[in-house]
């Protein structure tokens, strides 16, 4: 007879190949562990785990069949997990909760008729198979309890004659329901779009792989914020500034007949995490995207993108006009530069019905814009805008400008643009970094909230960690993005919060948007480690909703990735909402900021003056010398404090009120200031600096006791990242505290450890090729 091998495997469960691996490598006796199997009849590592060793008179048949099977798996190679599936890992879940789930999934009620309604179909297989070990069969209509229907009125007969309401949903939104059709129980996941109909798919998905109670459901959800879209920095050449695993994944060289898998595999990932929009190329744009041959390859990844909801976006050089398009100017009130950018919009729009728009960053840094003919950003803005609008696109304008003009740095963004509150056209956003200064790991927020009530402000946030260890730290971002979205700007009072400047709720906008810069690379596990994967989920997740809790979406990313064993979920949960609070103390407390090595970042500089400009040097920020430490932004300093609405103004002017994980940051305050706590500043630098060293060891001690739940190779890598930071944290507290003690000439205090080597030793540290530069 046919052996049904894959059956089988599947009846094992991923579990056992991880503990079969494991076993092999740690030379445990196979035969002791198969012998349990057997004998236990178990099919699940909870199984196991939960029945008692004992003697059995005889091995059934189908157990043999099952022993045998598994002696197959031992004898060939077997292959690791490297993180590729990231949260979509529909792995073989418990054997008693896949039979409950089952019980739910009886019959298939769907269309696959379009492109987007096929992904949907697709995914669901996908999804139930490897979850629940068998995939519910197609039917046209609901013969027995446990139906799952997916789709929209227009598409399904049977959604229908459900009569929800579907046009409140908007073009993305869903309701996943417990519903009876013909007296059968069943579950509807219904939209009034194909896409709502997706990411309901991927919600319901999402219930199964965390293990959640799919009884008497009644889900309804609508994004908050509309676009939703990652920034990659790819070069066309491969290179990913600020990337930390591996090269670009857009292949452009084999573009546009070649269309890797990965870029499928991409679009679900963010699909499944609501991302409807992708920006290809670096904001440091070339103007060769723009060139017929690339929008050919654009219009590719388009193609790809566009079931899964997925709009691209490029950046584009303002001088593109005069670089390929052999203009003498690109001045935006020039008649030909305006006609040559409605004339390249046209062609794009031939190509890609659906294009997003242009992101541009202008004036900043280097890069060319309006300002080199003294036109402001409003005026650069609405000529591409009017170069789009009659295709429904949109430009999203950044605010990071900043000028060598001796000014407070953190004062620029806001200077030039809240002038101009209400001078842009409908079709434009300002995309506003979360932080007055360049994502440190602690910032205020950009006083730009809440400053433009007139003008819809988009969020950006940084997901690549590039001043928080790249890919070997594991710095969970998911509180950084929490506690920006949770600030109160306090523009009309109490609750003027971030998240709803930027969800459009405090001044009525409808266009509302919010950008992450990517992390992803070639790297197997995308993102150059698993944890950083994290990072990505969650922006996607708080970008569809942020008011949503970073800990209960680092709860699911773990569920989703790892297991859903409790005995590991709590502990790295826990482990990574305090992650980002470490990295703070060894990297930056108090409101520190900027004082890492100069161009790429790397490790800790506080006592550079190299660069020819003063706010690329890491002194002009913490301006350490015999008295103190701190930049002065209070009104007897720079003044930025007023920025800020009154309320908040007043509070970070007061040394006193001024939040202490903030204190540096707006006061340049003396050593021996008496901290809360009592002691003194210089006392308490110390301390974050070794308790972030200290919570690094402990992360390292929880991971230890991971070991076994999930597969060696992914725990393994965990753990090399970690020592890895572990070491890194202790040159980051002892360089930082060897050059702040050389400026305060204050003894330790004590109970403190020195520095492991000389001010001089961390000074003569250099740095070649480091990951993730680009000179652009």
């Amino acid at each position: 007879m046919l052996f049904p091998f894959n059956r089988i495997c599947r009846t094992v469960g991923s579990q056992y190949v991880a503990e079969i691996h494991a076993s092999r490598h740690a030379g445990t006796n196979m035969k002791a562990f198969l012998h349990r199997l057997a004998i236990t009849g178990a099919r699940s590592d909870k199984d196991i785990r939960a029945r008692p060793m004992h003697p059995a008179p005889r091995v059934h048949a189908w157990m043999t069949m099952l022993v045998l099977a598994v002696i197959c798996v031992c004898m060939a190679p077997l292959h690791a997990e490297d993180g590729y599936e990231l949260w979509l890992r529909y792995h073989l879940l418990a054997t008693q909760q896949a039979a409950i789930y089952r019980s739910h999934a009886t019959q298939l009620i769907e269309s696959a008729s379009t492109p987007t309604q096929t992904v949907t179909r697709a995914e669901l297989l996908r999804g139930l198979g490897g979850l629940l070990g068998q995939a519910p069969p197609s039917s046209d209509a609901v013969t027995s309890n446990g139906a799952i229907i997916v789709g929209t009125p227009g598409s399904s007969p049977v959604i229908a004659g459900l009569h929800l309401d579907t046009k409140s949903l908007g073009h993305e939104g869903y309701i996943i329901r417990t519903v009876e059709v013909n007296g059968h129980a069943a579950t509807a996941i219904v939209a009034h779009d194909d896409i709502g109909a997706l990411y309901g798919t991927f919600h319901f998905l999402r219930l199964l792989q965390t293990e959640q109670s799919i009884d008497h459901l009644d889900v309804t959800q609508i994004p908050h914020v509309k676009l939703r879209v990652l920034n990659h920095w790819d070069n066309l050449n491969g290179q990913v500034e600020r990337g930390y695993a591996g090269a670009s994944i857009w292949d452009w060289w084999k573009l546009p007949d070649w269309r890797a898998p990965r870029y499928t595999d991409y679009a679900r990932a963010n699909a499944s995490i609501g991302i409807n929009g992708t920006v290809l190329n670096n904001v440091n744009a070339g103007a060769q995207i723009l060139t017929p041959t690339y929008l050919q390859k654009v219009a590719a990844l388009a193609d790809v993108f566009r079931p899964y909801g997925i709009r691209v976006y490029l950046s584009v050089r303002f001088s593109a006009p005069i670089e390929i398009g052999h203009l003498k100017t690109a001045d935006p009130l020039d008649p030909q530069v305006q006609r040559w950018w409605r004339d390249k919009a046209d062609e794009i729009y031939k190509l890609i019905p659906d294009f997003g728009g242009f992101l541009v960053k202008a004036n900043s840094e280097g890069q060319p814009g309006p300002q080199d003919y003294h036109r402001t950003h409003a005026d650069g803005a609405n000529m591409l805008a009017d170069a789009l609008a009659p295709h429904g696109g949109v430009v999203m304008w950044r605010a990071f400008v900043y000028s060598a003009n001796g000014e407070d740095r953190a004062k620029q963004a806001y200077d030039e643009f809240k002038p101009l509150d209400g001078h842009f056209r409908d079709n434009v956003l300002i995309q506003v970094k979360n932080g007055p200064i360049d994502f440190q790991p602690r910032e205020p927020f950009s006083p730009l909230f809440g400053a433009m009530p007139k003008t819809p402000l988009m969020m950006e946030f940084e997901i690549t960690k590039e001043y928080l260890g790249f890919a070997t730290h594991l710095v969970y971002l998911g509180p950084l993005f929490q506690e920006v979205l949770s600030s109160d700007t306090m523009v009309h009072g109490k609750g003027s919060t971030v998240a709803k400047v930027i969800d459009g709720s405090l001044d009525h906008h409808t266009l509302t948007g919010m950008a992450g810069v990517a992390n992803i690379g070639t790297d197997r596990n995308w993102s150059g480690s698993d944890f950083n994967q994290a990072n990505w989920y969650v922006f996607g997740r708080l970008a569809w909703d942020p008011t949503l809790s970073s800990r209960t979406i680092a709860e699911q990313w773990v569920r989703m990735t790892f297991t859903n064993n409790p005995a590991f979920v709590k502990p790295v949960v826990d482990m990574m909402m305090g992650s980002r609070e470490a990295a703070v103390d060894y990297m930056t407390p108090l409101g520190l900021h900027h004082i890492m090595g100069p161009n790429h970042h790397y490790g800790p500089a506080p006592w550079d003056a190299s660069e020819a400009r003063a706010d690329w040097r890491p002194v002009y920020y913490n301006r350490a010398d015999h008295q103190g430490i701190g930049f002065d932004r209070t009104r007897t300093g720079s003044d930025a404090v007023d920025q800020y609405a009154p309320a908040v103004a007043d509070e970070f002017n007061d040394i006193t009120k001024t939040p202490e994980t903030l204190l540096l940051w707006f006061h340049h305050v003396p050593w021996d200031y008496r901290m809360h706590s009592g002691q003194t500043l210089w006392y308490e630098l110390v301390a974050h600096y070794t308790q972030g060293v200290d919570d690094v060891k402990r992360m390292r001690e929880t991971w230890s006791h991971m070991n076994g739940y999930i597969d060696p190779e992914r725990y393994q890598q965990v753990a090399t990242f970690l020592a890895i930071q572990q070491k890194e944290a202790q040159w980051w507290r002892d360089a930082c505290i060897a050059y702040f003690q050389s400026q305060s000439g204050l003894p330790l205090p004590p109970g403190f450890a020195p520095p492991q080597h000389s001010l001089k030793y961390y000074q003569s540290l250099t740095f070649d090729f480091v990951p993730g530069y680009s000179s652009w």
